[in-house]
């Protein structure tokens, strides 16, 4: 059960036998790509303790504040996978959250007794009324139709993956496909198991050839991207493509963590870096397979 930051605080002193059990920046790395989260932290609201000596894991209540002056408490497991697939800065906090998208009330419905039957109280008084909700049938998975017939890891143009959103994947596409002679224009790739509702896979780039995917992972604007539940999505789609056949590289910016062996982090991509890029493809493949396609 998640307890005070003060009552945690003194567990911990008495348990390490010294008096700051964790020296300020312990947690500074594991907590890099979480900006928004540490704009919403002050310690004066957490007996002065700052975040960085908080261990991500650790089962405490923490007092967090957002740029609406919202305060509310959470443990930081809660808080690091509160945003979900939602694209908003109020994600971050229940409130604004609510605020941002109030629950809909329900009609009353009355509820009338087959006959002979007694009334019950709650539908005699018009006071206290109960409401009765229909059950709602759990949710059954539909699958995009859209997806073509073809071999798992067959890679392949799909209708259905969304258009670059960055300047940065543009300049990524053009640097790798300037020293790389593979076939451009593929956008998708054929996986075994539904990945959401699709049995297709969107990578940012795809070298077919290569059978390299490429993905460049940034915090992005509200600090929202591929942190808390998006990184475990991260990871089912690099899951999917290695069982496909497929590796994958994530170029991870934004002190983003690696996921995978050969993801590289780098403060913004560069063409100075993209010699590197292609050793790293040598890495996975071998200069025999790789070194054909140079230009």
């Amino acid at each position: 059960m998640a307890e005070r930051v003060e009552l945690w605080w003194a567990r911990r002193q008495f348990s390490k036998g010294a008096e700051v059990p964790y020296p300020v920046g312990s947690y500074r790395e594991a907590w890099a790509s979480y900006p928004a989260l540490i704009r919403q932290y002050h310690p004066e609201l957490n007996a002065g303790i700052v975040l960085t000596q908080i261990p991500p894991a650790a089962d405490v209540l923490l007092l967090w504040q957002c740029e609406a002056g919202h305060t509310f408490a959470a443990t930081p497991d809660e808080q690091r996978n509160r945003p979900g697939r939602q694209r908003r800065r109020s994600a971050w906090c229940p409130d604004c959250a609510e605020l941002a998208r109030p629950a809909r009330a329900l009609p009353m419905r009355d509820v009338v007794p087959a006959a002979g039957s007694p009334v019950p109280a709650a539908v005699a008084s018009p006071v206290g009324r109960a409401v009765l909700r229909p059950r709602t049938p759990p949710r059954r998975v539909q699958l995009c139709p859209k997806t073509p017939a073809l071999p798992t890891g067959e890679p392949f143009v799909s209708g259905c993956a969304p258009k670059p959103a960055s300047a940065v994947e543009a300049q990524l596409r053009a640097d790798l496909f300037g020293r790389l002679a593979v076939t451009p224009g593929l956008n998708a790739v054929r996986v075994a198991r539904p990945f959401f509702d699709h049995v297709e896979v969107w990578p940012d780039l795809l070298l077919p050839e290569l059978r390299v995917a490429v993905e460049y992972d940034s915090t992005g604007r509200h600090g929202l991207e591929h942190v808390g539940k998006r990184e475990e999505a991260d990871r089912r789609k690099d899951r999917a493509l290695r069982s496909a056949g497929w590796e994958v590289v994530r170029i991870r910016t934004g002190r983003l963590e690696p996921l995978g062996p050969y993801d590289q982090p780098l403060t913004a991509w560069s063409r100075k870096g993209l010699e590197r890029r292609i050793d790293a493809r040598r890495d996975i493949r071998g200069p025999l397979l790789v070194d054909p396609y140079l230009t």
